[in-house]
């Protein structure tokens, strides 16, 4: 079984351009209220559907907070068959100071 990796934002920012899903798992009003452009918002409700649906070899970048919850998401996504998982480091907190133009608002898209 592979393990996922830890990257910095710029990394996640460089897998994103290649077609990589963002998937943040902070609280939905958090989500709501700002986000990275074009990440999924995943919870225990909606993690189930999201792995059915899923490409299992497609890269997957997951982000939290800060980038601690997201390293055992990250985990859980490699247990349910997914080959090419990423924890960003330092979270949305991070990505928000580093590309502050690559973030949005609103529900899930």
């Amino acid at each position: 079984m592979s393990e996922f990796k830890r990257i910095p934002p710029e990394q996640a920012q460089a897998l994103r351009e290649q077609g990589a899903v963002v998937v943040d798992i902070r609280d939905p009003a958090t989500y709501a209220t700002l986000h990275i452009s074009g990440s999924k918002h995943l919870d225990n409700h909606s993690i189930s559907d999201f792995i059915r649906a899923a490409d299992l070899d497609a890269p997957i970048v997951v982000v939290c907070y800060h980038g601690n919850s997201s390293q055992s998401a990250a985990a859980y996504l490699i247990s349910q068959g997914f080959s090419d998982v990423y924890s960003m480091d330092g979270g949305f907190e991070l990505w928000r100071t580093t590309y502050p133009s690559e973030t949005a608002q609103g529900t899930s898209e």
